[in-house]
């Protein structure tokens, strides 16, 4: 008897979360950071060289919305592992007041998924011309933002359809996590980067379906993070309120207890995202302090926690897993609660903000 073959063997048909682009996409991730890894090697490897023999003054950033957040990452990677002074530039200051910056000697590390926002291309365009070393981290390469850079370094993210930006910042993270690496001659950190791809797979079965009863009908959430964390809650944040309408706001676990914990009480939710480094512990003490109020809270954790992603070396690292397995959440979530993730309302893909 002759076997059947493969591309007529019956299949289970997707389930509706399965189905939409933002789960599909954020599904992609893994393979597009393996490819971006090897295709920006020689790329990356000659601007890190430049950097090392030109070493910047400072880091200035620019970027919108999710690249905005991935921008934070960027603060604390490029501050805690090069030591390099890292600020977030507002494109509004060139676009629209038209001020000259003074950028000589600095590295301009512009962030986008389109590379079309005429002010984010006015910045650049206003710090080159100021004597900074504009880089651009983009996946649209032949985009205005690119034509303005001196470098560009591809996010290699491939098509993005779904309007929530997902593996777009996740290509951002990965790329900033290439240049310092490499910047920084950092072994330990370039060996733990190339287990990324292979560990978001593995923790994508990580069961994550307490977060998404607990949200169902929720109104407002707070989500924590602090240090490389900063930038996850930042991230989920956004992504909470543009596919679920939920009124998410993101704080760092040291900020939070100032004014916003007033408005925590009994039930109130709280998301915190934690990684093994120095931030540990204050920010787990942050989330036993939630709790003591009868909040609801989840602190999702590398290898432990309320909620489990894979666990991996280099704690900077951490976010770019924990997004991953939580878009996954999100992406359940807003379908529980009546939305479609990939079209939100009075969103666009690319807003051309100026």
């Amino acid at each position: 008897m002759s076997a059947v073959p493969e591309d007529t063997m019956p299949t289970n048909p997707p389930s509706a979360a399965e189905a939409t682009r933002m789960y599909r996409e954020v599904r992609e991730s893994a393979g597009a950071i393996a490819r971006q890894l090897e295709a920006n090697r020689a790329v990356v490897g000659e601007l890190a060289a430049l950097l090392r023999r030109e070493r910047p003054r400072l880091v200035a950033t620019g970027a919108r919305g999710s690249s905005d957040n991935a921008a934070t990452f960027a603060k604390y990677l490029i501050e805690t592992r090069l030591g390099v002074t890292t600020t977030s530039a507002a494109p509004s200051v060139q676009s629209i007041y038209a001020a000259r910056p003074e950028l000589d000697g600095a590295l301009f590390l512009a962030i986008s998924q389109s590379g079309k926002s005429p002010d984010l291309v006015a910045q650049a365009t206003a710090a080159r011309r100021a004597g900074a070393r504009v880089v651009a981290m983009v996946n649209v390469v032949d985009s205005p933002l690119a034509a303005a850079a001196d470098v560009v370094v591809p996010l290699h993210a491939g098509p993005e359809l779904s309007v929530a930006a997902t593996k777009s910042y996740l290509c951002s993270l990965s790329a900033l996590l290439q240049l310092a690496a490499e910047w920084g001659e950092d072994a330990h950190l370039r060996d733990a980067l190339a287990r990324v791809p292979d560990a978001l797979d593995a923790g994508w079965n990580e069961d994550w379906s307490a977060l998404v009863d607990g949200l169902a009908d929720a109104r407002n959430l707070f989500v924590v993070g602090r240090g490389f964390g900063l930038s996850a809650a930042q991230e989920v944040a956004l992504k909470f309120k543009e596919t679920c309408g939920l009124h998410a706001e993101a704080f760092s676990a040291a900020e939070v207890q100032h004014g916003p914990m007033t408005l925590v009480d009994r039930g109130f939710p709280v998301l915190f995202f934690a990684q093994h480094d120095d931030s540990f512990d204050s920010t787990i003490a942050v989330a036993e302090r939630f709790r003591e109020r009868d909040a609801r809270v989840w602190v999702a954790a590398p290898g432990g926690g309320d909620l489990r992603f894979a666990a991996i070396t280099d704690p900077a690292c951490a976010p770019l897993l924990a997004v991953h397995r939580c878009y996954g959440a999100i992406n359940a979530l807003a379908l529980r609660r009546g939305r479609d993730p990939d079209a939100p309302p009075h969103l666009r893909k690319v807003t051309e903000t100026r």
